[in-house]
């Protein structure tokens, strides 16, 4: 039986949208967003208006409701977001709060689940600064007390995914270029906990809110992390190769994964997981059929008790099975050599798994190289440093010239200060001389005259040492 049609006019944003307990009703018209109430569309109860209203999310949660609307910049005007409370959307200060901000061309909008706050994913089609292929996109925290702010993310790229707690005070992003940073902030957009970097696009809460899984799916290979959240800890690394859809049970305790049609057509089937990384149930569709969605039976909030977090894995009757490692290309002429292991992206670990002060992992053969390149420029410059000035004492010479140890002193006359300096730096160079010729190196006919020459000039130096 068909209440009510309307003909919509543009593609994007056209779909009604109800509150939780259905007895409100909202769908965008030009410029206007009009509100049915108890289903009755016959007229509507009443409206907002605002000029190029691009967009609309109504509050998850129930009475007194709430919507947050979207308007696009125009000619140099910024876009901004304004939260209304169901039905007061007339005069100048009707508005809960406003948040205005350049650079958006479109823009996701996120109720907590207590409907005291937004998060705004603003997104642009082209960057500008060419960093990102995919365009550029900010997050922005606007509370229905007035406050706002812009969530500072420390990694560059693309924002794939950020979620709300069911607590409603905290909120997860995974954002920057591969691999991706995962991070919980508070209400005030403070860091609370980094997850480090991993090969992830997606973050889900459980419906109690004590479990957050971090998760790669699409074009990554289905690594899963299950973190206890209330104390930050590691619980499973599961993985669900090829999976399109990903859902909690009412429970908090088991996990849907599933590969369906027409993202797949291959493969298609789906898993029960326990989060602690056990499979509990698997069923495979035939080849010959296409699996097209899976859900779990909804429940009432409250129906499940919160339960303690476990870490030790659950039984299961399903064998399990192990994930095929695909080996890296390799060209015929490194096949028969030693695998070197090499990553293209050194992984950033947890805040609470990275090395503490003093007690520091080995550093890698690249750092050590780097470090001892270093301590050889410093060294170079501080020699550098004592040959131009004669008044500070130089540093002791190698051990292979013990006739070479006296400590350099003035004589009074400059002229015999210039000599003993001379001849102190061509009997290094003979020295160096001396060394190529020990590893192996053909030494000139030049080159061979100076060595001969060294016996001449130590008794040449001696002598003016003795002299002074």
């Amino acid at each position: 039986m068909c209440l009510k049609s309307f003909i919509q006019k543009k593609m994007q944003n056209w779909c009604p949208s109800w509150s939780e307990d259905e007895t409100l009703c909202a769908r965008n018209v030009n410029n206007e967003v009009h509100f049915f109430e108890n289903n009755n569309f016959n007229t509507f109860a009443n409206k907002l208006h605002l000029k190029k209203i691009n967009d609309f999310v109504l509050s998850p949660a129930l009475q007194p409701y709430k919507v947050a609307v979207y308007v696009p910049g125009s000619k140099g005007a910024p876009s901004f977001v304004r939260l209304y409370q169901y039905p007061n959307f007339d005069g100048p200060h009707a508005a809960l709060a406003n948040k205005s901000f350049f650079k958006a061309d479109k823009v996701t909008m996120l109720w907590n689940k207590k409907a005291t706050a937004v998060l705004v994913i603003a997104s642009t089609d082209v960057d500008k600064t060419g960093a990102s292929y995919y365009g550029e996109q900010t997050l922005h925290y606007i509370a229905t007390n007035g406050e706002s702010a812009v969530v500072q993310l420390p990694k560059n790229g693309p924002i794939y995914d950020v979620v709300w707690n069911s607590s409603s005070t905290e909120f997860c992003a995974v954002y920057g270029f591969m691999p991706a940073k995962a991070t919980i902030f508070n209400l005030k957009c403070d860091p609370v906990f980094d997850f480090g970097t991993g090969p992830r696009n997606a973050a889900y809460y459980s419906p109690h809110g004590h479990i957050l899984v971090l998760a790669g799916f699409g074009n990554l290979r289905g690594q899963m992390e299950v973190w206890d959240v209330k104390n930050y800890k590691l619980i499973s690394k599961p993985v669900a190769s090829d999976s399109t859809y990903f859902a909690w049970c009412p429970d908090g305790e088991h996990i849907l994964t599933a590969t369906c049609a027409p993202r797949l057509r291959v493969n298609n089937g789906y898993k029960i997981w326990h989060y602690t990384g056990a499979v509990l149930h698997k069923y495979d569709v035939p080849s010959t059929a296409e699996l097209w969605q899976v859900s779990w039976q909804p429940f009432l909030d409250g129906i499940f008790p919160e339960k303690a977090i476990t870490y030790q894995a659950v039984s299961s009757d399903v064998p399990s099975e192990e994930p095929k490692v695909a080996t890296a290309y390799r060209p015929p002429a490194l096949r028969n050599k030693p695998v070197t292991n090499s990553k293209l992206h050194e992984e950033e670990p947890p805040q609470n798994m990275k090395p503490q002060p003093g007690n520091e992992k080995p550093l890698s053969k690249t750092a050590l190289k780097n470090q001892r390149k270093h301590e050889a420029k410093k060294a170079a410059k501080q020699e550098a440093r004592s040959d131009k000035s004669p008044d500070t004492a130089p540093t002791p010479a190698p051990q292979s010239t013990p006739r070479n140890t006296v400590s350099q002193s003035t004589s009074g006359d400059p002229e015999i200060d210039r000599k003993i300096k001379n001849l102190k730096k061509k009997l290094k160079a003979i020295e160096q001389l001396k060394e190529q010729a020990a590893t192996g190196k053909q030494l000139e006919k030049n080159q061979l005259a100076k060595i001969q020459k060294e016996k001449a000039l130590l008794q040449e130096l001696e002598d003016l040492e003795l002299g002074i």
